[in-house]
């Protein structure tokens, strides 16, 4: 299971910074200030969330099926959550409109807050 977390939390975190970078040279231009702020924030909770997964990895303390429970929150938060921010940020470039799935957000935050809640939840559980 660790491996796949560090696999993961790396794969998220080349992404965040590829995609940032894009952002930050390529799409500056091209969306407004407020677009370009939404797309950070969703760089940042992104990276976030890659940072948590390699912390996942390196705890001894956490059970196996906690840490693939988290695994799969967060791989999932982030695609909803960040993906779609991506999406809603860049809506004016392409001819889909993420403005139609603009609901999935909320629900990968939900996501995501829940892979913190059932970490918590475990550590609190530690006699």
């Amino acid at each position: 299971m660790n491996r796949k977390l560090f696999i993961s939390a790396s794969v998220m975190g080349v992404i965040a910074v590829i995609v940032g970078a894009f952002a930050a040279h390529g799409l500056k231009p091209l969306i407004s200030f407020e677009a370009m702020q939404s797309f950070e924030t969703g760089v940042r909770y992104q990276m976030y969330h890659a940072f948590l997964l390699l912390f996942v990895g390196l705890s001894a303390t956490l059970p196996e099926t906690v840490k693939k429970g988290i695994l799969y929150l967060v791989l999932l938060g982030v695609v909803l959550f960040s993906g779609s921010i991506y999406g809603l940020a860049t809506d004016t470039l392409t001819s889909f409109n993420f403005k139609s799935i603009a609901l999935v957000t909320p629900v990968g935050g939900l996501l995501l807050i829940s892979a913190w809640i059932v970490m918590l939840i475990s550590f609190v559980r530690i006699k």
